[in-house]
C-alpha cells in the first residue's frame, strides 16, 4: 500500500513550482503605487478632455501616482470615444460610459468605487477648476491637516472675475448659508463641485448617499455623522473653456430635493413627492385654464373641462420633464413629442384608477372627501410608477 504522502509527492506537483509556472506565464506587474484617482462627470464635453489631461499632468508632474476617471453619461458628442482614444495614449486614463442612466452625483459615486487609489478627488472637465490644487490638497490629506479638502470660490484670495455670472454667485451666496446649517460645517463654500477626500471615507458614506442632483459634496457632509476636519483652497473660479454648463435655473429645486431627501426620504420617497408637488400645481393650473374657459370665454362645461384637463397634463409633463426627472431629462423634438405623449397615456390610465377607487369607495358608504383622497392617491402612485419607467425610464 503507498503512503498518501508519498503519492502527494509522485503526482501533484508542488504548489511553489506552479506559481513559478503561472509567473512566467502571466507575469504580475510592478506596482505602481497608485496614489489618487481624478473624477471627472462628463457630458458632451469631448473637446474639453485632452487639454484637460495635459493640464492635470503638469500639475502633478512627478509628485504622486494618478489616474483620471472620465464616467461619461452616453454624451452624443462622442465624450466616451475621445476618452478611450486618450486611454489608448495613455494608461493613467480611464472610461465608464454609462447608458440610461444620468446624474453628477451618481457618476461620482460611480467613479469613487472603481478606483484602487487611496485618495480621490472630484472636479469638472470644463477648466472651471484649477487642476493646480490638486498637489497641496493631496499633501493635506496625507498628512492628516484636513479629512476632506475642498476648492472654494468664495474663499480670502478666491475669485470669481471670471464666472461672468452674477445671479449664479448670489444663488451659491444663498444656498450655502443653507448648507452650513444643514451639514454643520463652517465652510465658505459647502455647493463646490471641486474636492478631494479619502477613498475608504467616500465609499463607506456611498450607501448612505443620496444620489440626487448635482451637489455630492453636500450630500457627503451632512451625511457623514460628524463634522468632518475641512480645509479650503482658494480657487480662482475660472470661464468654461468650451459647451455648455450642466446646470440651470433649476439648481435651486436641485438644492431643496437634496434637502427635503436628507430630512424626509426616508418617509416619502424624494422623486415622488417632486412628483406630487407638479401634480398640486397641476390642479390650480387646471381649475385656471377651466374657469376661465367658463366664465370668461362661456365655453361648455365639457369642451372645457377637456381643454383644461390637456393643459394640466401637459403642464405637467413640461415641469416634470425639468426638475422632477431634471437627471433622465428629455431633449430634442422627437424625445419630447413621445414623451408628452406617454405621459398623457399614463395619466389617462391614472384618471380612470382615481374615478374607479373613489366611486367604488363612495358606493361603499366612505365619505365622499375620503373617497375622493384615495382615488388621487391611487392615480398619482399610477401615475408616477408608469411615467418613472415609460416615459423617463427605460422599456
Amino acid at each position: 500500500m503507498v503512503h498518501m504522502g508519498a503519492m502527494d509527492n509522485a503526482f501533484f506537483p508542488r504548489l511553489d513550482s506552479i506559481d513559478e509556472e503561472l509567473a512566467d506565464i502571466w507575469p504580475v506587474p510592478a506596482p505602481v503605487n497608485l496614489e489618487l484617482a481624478i473624477i471627472l462627470p462628463t457630458f458632451n464635453e469631448r473637446g474639453n478632455l485632452a487639454p484637460l489631461v495635459e493640464r492635470i499632468d503638469r500639475a502633478i508632474g512627478t509628485a504622486a501616482v494618478w489616474e483620471v476617471i472620465i464616467v461619461d453619461d452616453d454624451s452624443r458628442d462622442g465624450t466616451a470615444n475621445e476618452a478611450r482614444a486618450l486611454a489608448q495614449k495613455d494608461a493613467r486614463v480611464r472610461v465608464i460610459q454609462r447608458i440610461g442612466r444620468r446624474g453628477l452625483s451618481s457618476a461620482v459615486i460611480e467613479g469613487f468605487c472603481a478606483t484602487a487609489a487611496p485618495y480621490v478627488a472630484v472636479m469638472d472637465a470644463d477648466h472651471q477648476h484649477d487642476p493646480a490644487l490638486l498637489p497641496g490638497m493631496l499633501a493635506a490629506l496625507k498628512s492628516g491637516e484636513a479629512e476632506i479638502c475642498v476648492a472654494s470660490r468664495f474663499a480670502e484670495g478666491a475669485s470669481t472675475a471670471e464666472w461672468a455670472a452674477p445671479e449664479r454667485e448670489k444663488l451659491s451666496t444663498y444656498a450655502n448659508a443653507l448648507a452650513r446649517k444643514m451639514t454643520g460645517v463652517e465652510l465658505t463654500d459647502p455647493m463646490s463641485g471641486y474636492f478631494m477626500l479619502p477613498a475608504d471615507a467616500a465609499r463607506a458614506l456611498v450607501p448612505r448617499l443620496s444620489a440626487i442632483g448635482f451637489k455630492i459634496l453636500l450630500d457627503l457632509l451632512a451625511t457623514n455623522d460628524r463634522a468632518m476636519k475641512v480645509k479650503e483652497f482658494p480657487l480662482n473660479f475660472a470661464a468654461r473653456r468650451e459647451g455648455e454648463s450642466k446646470l440651470d435655473r433649476a439648481i435651486l429645486f436641485d438644492f431643496l430635493a437634496g434637502l427635503y431627501d436628507k430630512t424626509f426620504g426616508k418617509v416619502i420617497p424624494t422623486r415622488f413627492a417632486l412628483f406630487g408637488t407638479v401634480g398640486a400645481a397641476g390642479v390650480v393650473v387646471h381649475f385656471l385654464v377651466l374657469t376661465s374657459l367658463l366664465f370668461v370665454m362661456d365655453h361648455a362645461f365639457t369642451f372645457a373641462q377637456s381643454i383644461a384637463v390637456l393643459v394640466a397634463m401637459s403642464f405637467n409633463f413640461w415641469l416634470n420633464n425639468w426638475l422632477t426627472y431634471r437627471d433622465k431629462r428629455l431633449t430634442g423634438a422627437g424625445e419630447l413629442l413621445r414623451g408628452w405623449l406617454g405621459f398623457i397615456a399614463t395619466c389617462a390610465i391614472g384618471g380612470f384608477a382615481n374615478v374607479a377607487i373613489a366611486t367604488f369607495l363612495e358606493g361603499q358608504g366612505v365619505f365622499w372627501v375620503l373617497a375622493a383622497l384615495a382615488g388621487i392617491v391611487v392615480g398619482s402612485v399610477w401615475n408616477y410608477a408608469l411615467s418613472s419607467r415609460f416615459v423617463w425610464g427605460r422599456f
